[in-house]
């Protein structure tokens, strides 16, 4: 099956600064795909490039089998980073709106537009103009915006963001109902629980590199250390002091471990001089991946000087 999006070698610059550097990457169709990255790694460049606000400045961009400029434009829908709507516009003549520019035929749209706003928990909002509404009902609404016209690939950008816990319940189901339906999904957050949750693929950029392409399996299985969280009398001291030691995170209660041995050969050693309360082997999460990946490096703290 083509891939719904494939990236070769795509590189972007903005004067002397490399922004994205030759990256090549394949989104699976009907997938949920995690797009992860601090700030100004280049994640909202390559989205960019991808929907074709940007052009590559080498490489090239394939989106749902077409390399134009134009490429599947009406197959794609886009929910921004920067939520914006017309606040004097009701929302359905909004939606319809969105609706038609994408190609489709205005019953439908309408149709559809409705089937959202019942099931986003909006069906008395139609009628009225968005300025009325709140944060969480305009966020709804921008999400329906964005996928009224039924397109086969949606780009969301930070869509939870901002989110009370309820609407972000309501709008993870509504993205897990586009997958249902087979749409591929290119998903952007922060939210790093929510990418292991959601996502089928993770992607993860840094410095205008990829440095993670894969799923949650097989990137754990990579950056996996072997690393306990134990709980033993005399808690931190006690573990730093030990051979088979390489880092300690002291939670209080609890110590976080990352180890060189064995994890049962280290447990014996820490049995024999403490009395154990509590010892499980874990697998790295993807947040401790990237802290691991993203965090400064010593050299990155220095302050240039005056």
């Amino acid at each position: 099956m083509t891939p719904a999006i494939i990236l070769d070698s795509v590189t972007k610059r903005f004067g002397q600064t490399t922004a994205v550097d030759a990256l090549s990457l394949q989104v699976p169709q009907g997938a949920i795909y995690g797009f992860i990255g601090p700030n100004g790694s280049g994640k909202t460049t390559t989205l960019r490039m991808i929907m074709n606000i940007l052009l590559a400045d080498s490489g090239w961009v394939e989106v749902l089998g077409d390399r134009s400029t134009v490429a599947a434009r009406d197959r794609v829908g886009y929910l921004p980073e920067e939520r914006g709507l017309y606040k004097q516009m009701p929302v359905r003549r909004l939606l319809t709106y969105y609706g038609e520019l994408k190609g489709a035929r205005r019953a439908d749209v309408e149709r559809e537009a409705d089937w959202w706003l019942t099931r986003l928990g909006l069906p008395n909002v139609a009628d009225k103009k968005v300025q009325a509404l709140s944060k969480g009902m305009s966020q709804k609404v921008q999400f329906i915006a964005a996928v009224v016209a039924r397109p086969d690939l949606v780009i969301l950008d930070e869509p939870f963001s901002g989110l009370d816990p309820v609407n972000r319940d309501v709008l993870r189901d509504a993205v897990l109902e586009l997958k249902r339906r087979g749409t591929t999904i290119v998903f952007s957050t922060h939210d790093m629980s929510m990418a292991e949750l959601m996502c089928d693929r993770i992607f993860m950029i840094f410095k205008g590199r990829k440095v993670l392409d894969g799923s949650l399996d097989e990137i754990q299985s990579t950056y996996g250390h072997d690393e306990v969280h134990v709980r033993v009398q005399g808690g931190a001291a006690v573990l730093r002091s030990m051979a088979g030691v390489d880092a300690v995170v002291d939670h209080g209660n609890a110590q976080q471990v990352r180890l060189s041995i064995d994890p049962q050969a280290f447990l014996a050693q820490l049995a024999a001089r403490a009395t154990v309360q509590r010892f499980e082997i874990t697998r790295p999460s993807l947040h401790d991946i990237f802290v691991e990946i993203a965090r400064p490096a010593p050299e990155d703290d220095i302050l240039p000087s005056a």
